[in-house]
């Protein structure tokens, strides 16, 4: 079975939840790579990337963010509880048609029935190399013993826009709310990008997540909808994420994550950094991500693209990059057959004043770090930089 993906569906019943899982028997688990070696560092940091199961602290402060209307801070997988899901997939019958359902592994081609001239060709041939690094990455790194993961991490999140048949896995700090402003308007849930609140694109809930689908409707869309992903250099998109939570004033990152890495990184902590969790040094950052036993979890905002989206496991049809992220969008669109007056967005809606974070903002925040920092910080997102064909930084 070396071209299709064996899927198994198994329900717990609780007392409280319905657990959905959807177990996969497939081949390019990215943590069973056989990949090359980058060096004696890589072992060390592959140990200390783990995740860590949630505290009494955190679970707090995540229950309280969802009884907000907030998004899952730690990007912990919510699984759909009884009452989002309809009878029927409750029953025997139904689920035993999805016992073995086959999602085909090979790279499909794009659908340009909708493009006309020349305008889009150094795009277009752009999208393709990148198309077909990734696809020969998987397929050349991919173990042959069979594994097992559940689906339902990368369902969580991936939005769905059904009247363009659109799957887009979200990755912050790679032009996630632009994204949402614009999946809004191709829904018809908004006339314009540029009226569109942060607040109202982050904690709205007007857009659709794949896993609020029964299973003939999240395996219908992965088959014939199509599936993109934006990704950005991961030390650009890390230093992003700091200064965005970190040398702001934040109401949530700053006494949850904050809080714990001051406690328990820094000597001599005063009285109120430890009281707020203002004024993490970046170096600070750094020991918490690389940390085995960090005493806060991930976050979505620096987690790896790899555990994020699941590049090997979901054959996105379209590869968008940061660096080029205006052309890279607008060509999309005219893919999936948008408007022709809307196009991607090019402003940020918060902290505007900041210089955005270039190759030059991120070689200041590495001086802080030593070498052996930069070697660990690099290892930590080494597959992200393969599997995207990423320059590897100098550390």
């Amino acid at each position: 079975m070396n071209t299709a993906v064996l899927v198994t569906v198994t329900v717990q019943m609780s007392s409280a939840v319905l657990l959905l899982c959807f177990q996969l028997s497939f081949s390019p688990q990215l943590q069973d790579l056989k990949l090359p070696p980058p060096g004696e560092l890589r072992r060390s940091a592959q140990n200390r990337s783990s995740p860590v199961s949630l505290n009494k602290q955190e679970t707090a402060a995540v229950e309280g963010q969802r009884s907000q209307g907030k998004p899952d801070p730690f990007g912990v997988v919510a699984v759909p509880t009884a009452s989002q899901l309809s009878g029927h997939q409750m029953t025997e019958s139904f689920l035993s048609q999805f016992r073995e359902v086959y999602l085909p592994t090979a790279m499909r081609p794009l659908n340009k029935s909708l493009i006309n001239g020349d305008k889009w060709k150094d795009v277009d041939g752009a999208q393709e190399r990148r198309r077909s690094f990734l696809y020969g990455f998987c397929k050349k790194y991919n173990s042959r013993k069979k594994l097992r993961t559940h689906l339902v991490h990368v369902v969580s999140r991936i939005y769905v826009e059904d009247r363009h048949k659109i799957l887009y896995c979200e990755v912050p700090k790679a032009g996630c709310s632009n994204w949402k402003r614009v999946l809004m308007v191709l829904s018809g849930l908004a006339t314009s990008a540029h009226n569109i609140s942060h607040d109202d694109v982050h904690y709205g809930k007007h857009l659709k997540k794949l896993d609020s689908y029964d299973l003939k409707g999240i395996y219908t869309r992965l088959n014939t909808y199509t599936k993109t992903i934006f990704v950005r250099d991961p030390m650009e998109r890390l230093v992003s994420a700091f200064r965005d939570k970190f040398e702001h004033p934040n109401s949530y990152y700053h006494p949850v994550f904050g809080k714990a890495i001051i406690k328990k990184y820094r000597q001599n902590a005063n009285e109120e950094a430890l009281k707020t969790g203002s004024g993490v040094k970046f170096k600070e950052f750094i020991q918490y991500l690389l940390d085995s036993h960090r005493p806060v979890g991930m976050d979505i905002h620096w987690e790896q693209v790899s555990k994020l989206c699941y590049p090997c496991l979901i054959n996105y049809d379209f590869i968008g990059k940061f660096e080029t992220l205006q052309e890279d969008a607008n060509y999309f669109l005219r893919l999936v057959g948008a408007p022709a007056e809307l196009r991607f967005p090019n402003f940020k809606d918060r902290h505007s004043s900041d210089e955005r974070t270039n190759a030059e903002v991120v070689r200041q925040y590495l001086k802080e770090l030593s070498k052996q920092e930069r070697q660990l910080t690099y290892d930590f997102y080494y597959l992200d930089y393969l599997m995207f064909n990423y320059t590897s930084p100098v550390v």
